[in-house]
């Protein structure tokens, strides 16, 4: 075996731009989407790429073909997940949650992966969880952070009904991000939708407050270039607009998402993080079960 099944839950914007970055995967095998829209172009594309499509939702692909995948990404709701969760943790499947509903781990790829390769619900925080934790991160690791906060703000044209739905989950499971994972004894989020025209690309700005007396300006500077470095391997829109700004204990970072176009416009650089981490997820967790098989089969042998 060279690739792992994977299936995708949810046939709207995310889901679909999630076809067209599994198919480029070397690892993961597309197998299937799964709506509960029969006329949704998600749908459509799916089955025209030859994938597997069920649109009366995750029950009847769970009893009719649970073989087709052995990871599934949940591309509906919060409020969908929490009955989806319990369904695939049942039947023995690996949930990737693209929603804000946090049951399982939260995970930045660059960030903390390796420890959740055997976990069975890995939760993708938020796009700008997936923006910003990892510059917190950086930070973290050469001066400790007291308060971190992220000010994400994404064109009003690229916020779907499951954004504007999510808000308030979107910043309590940013915050915690910020905290649990980025490291920062407190964190705040804010999001803003921004309804200019033409629409703007995803922005984010990083505040952290550190320690005086841990302040190390060029340390700080490498590490959050060499996690910008790390995020563009699969997100090649990432980018940092400014060099990081120093104010006494304040570090000011700017960042820029610019998405790749393979299904939504490239001004939704919010969703286009989203779907790219969660396939570098998918990716890692692929690995190391392949890697696991590979030394099973020569150790038998």
């Amino acid at each position: 075996m060279t690739k792992v099944k994977v299936a995708v839950l949810g046939s709207g914007n995310i889901g679909t731009d999630l076809l067209y970055k599994l198919r480029r995967s070397s690892v993961l095998e597309l197998t299937a989407m799964i709506g509960i829209d029969p006329a949704s172009d998600g749908l459509a594309r799916a089955k025209q790429l030859g994938c597997a499509t069920f649109d009366t939702g995750l029950n009847d692909f769970l009893e009719q073909q649970p073989e087709l995948a052995e990871i599934i990404f949940d591309a509906t709701s919060a409020k969908a997940h929490i009955r989806h969760a319990k369904a695939l943790r049942n039947a023995g499947k690996v949930a990737i949650d693209l929603t804000p509903a946090a049951v399982g781990a939260l995970v930045v790829p660059t960030v903390n992966i390796q420890e959740h390769l055997n976990e069975t619900n890995l939760n993708l925080v938020t796009c700008g969880g997936q923006a910003t934790i990892p510059i917190v991160h950086a930070i973290q690791r050469v001066a400790p952070v007291e308060y971190a906060e992220i000010v994400a703000t994404i064109s009003s044209k690229s916020a779907g009904p499951g954004t504007r739905a999510n808000i308030d989950e979107f910043t309590e499971t940013t915050a915690r991000g910020i905290e649990n994972i980025g490291g920062a004894k407190k964190g705040k989020a804010i999001i803003i939708l921004n309804p200019a025209e033409p629409p703007i690309l995803m922005r984010d700005t990083v505040y952290a407050l550190v320690e005086r007396e841990r302040l190390d300006r060029a340390a700080i500077t490498r590490s959050i270039v060499e996690t910008v470095r790390a995020i563009q391997s699969y997100v090649p829109g990432y980018r940092l607009r400014t060099e990081p700004l120093f104010d006494d204990n304040k570090v000011t970072v700017f960042l820029e998402v610019e998405g790749a176009g393979d299904y939504l416009p490239t001004y939704s650089g919010n969703l286009d993080i989203m779907t790219a981490a969660a396939v570098k997820v998918a990716e890692e967790i692929a690995r190391h079960r392949l890697e696991g098989a590979a030394i099973g089969e020569e150790m038998q042998s």
